[in-house]
Parts: structure tokens; C-alpha cells; sequence
């Protein structure tokens, strides 16, 4: 199985920043795309930034200019720098990641269970 974690949500005033991780641990033998994504309450999940094992970086459109993805495929982690944020920022963050097992086995999306990131205005 592989296991997502994430790490670095909190309350913060408008304005302020937070820098997420995600932890990727287990039978890992490789990681493609990676993404974050957030959910808000009442609210559908949403696409927020996704990188590839290359680096290519695609961000909502709610969220360029102020967020930055980055991975680190030594370490199997990825963050998410977010800078200025606004209280409709305000969300449960997740990862998820399109990983194989094995060399032969199938790809699979995992998910994290995500950390809660509160904006106050």
C-alpha cells in the first residue's frame, strides 16, 4: 500500500502564508503525477496545483501567481508553498498521487486525508 500524510495546515491571518507537505511512504516503486487538491465545506473537491515527475506545474487559475508546487522525488514528498491567502483559501487540504508498486503493477491514485488550512479575515 502506499500511504500519503500531510503536514503544515493551520490558521492564519489574511495575507499570510503556509507551507504544506506531503509525506508519501510504502511500496513505492514509482510516482507520476502528484497533485493538491482542497475541499471546503459545502463545497466540491477542486483542483489546486498538480506537477509532474518532470516538474511540469499546473495551477487553478484562483491560485497562480500566489501558490507553488514542488516535489521532491528523492525524498517522495511534495509541498505547497501558498503566499497571500484570502479566507476563500480556507479548506481541508489533500495530496494525491498516481503511483505504481511495482515495476509491472498498476497505476493507482492515492489519497491523503488532508490537513485543515484556515484563513481569518
Amino acid at each position: 500500500q502506499v500511504q500519503l500524510v500531510e503536514s503544515g495546515g493551520g490558521l492564519v491571518q489574511a495575507g499570510g502564508s503556509l507551507r504544506l507537505s506531503c509525506a508519501a511512504s510504502g511500496s513505492i516503486f514509482r510516482i507520476y503525477a502528484t497533485g493538491w487538491f482542497r475541499q471546503a465545506p459545502g463545497k466540491q473537491r477542486e483542483l489546486v496545483a498538480t506537477i509532474t515527475d518532470a516538474g511540469t506545474a499546473n495551477y487553478a487559475d484562483s491560485v497562480k501567481g500566489r501558490f507553488t508546487i514542488s516535489r521532491d522525488n528523492a525524498k517522495n514528498m511534495v509541498y505547497l508553498q501558498m503566499n497571500s491567502l484570502n479566507a476563500e483559501d480556507t479548506a481541508v487540504y489533500l495530496c494525491n498521487a498516481d503511483a505504481k508498486r511495482t515495476i509491472l503493477g498498476p497505476r493507482v491514485i492515492y489519497w491523503g486525508k488532508g490537513t485543515q488550512v484556515t484563513v481569518s479575515s
